[in-house]
């Protein structure tokens, strides 16, 4: 297992559960439903680590709305 980013484990998270957008991105697919069903799958203790090729900054705005924070790492 992979160790969380430090800003992420500062808020309790243990564990991080894995989307990797690009595959849906590069058939032309928007993810926008997949990643809400992630994030709103989370287990109390987890993180969604969300894997895209660009900054999603309008879904920081969406997922910030439902009380969900966010670190971006290039």
């Amino acid at each position: 297992m992979t160790a969380l980013p430090a800003p992420v484990a500062a808020t309790g998270a243990t564990r991080a559960r894995e989307l990797d957008a690009r595959p849906l991105l590069a058939r032309g697919v928007d993810p926008f439903a997949e990643i809400m069903k992630a994030a709103g799958g989370l287990a109390p203790d987890e993180a969604l680590h969300l894997i895209v090729g660009f900054e999603p900054k309008p879904l920081y705005l969406i997922l910030g709305e439902r009380g969900f924070e966010h670190h971006t790492e290039a």
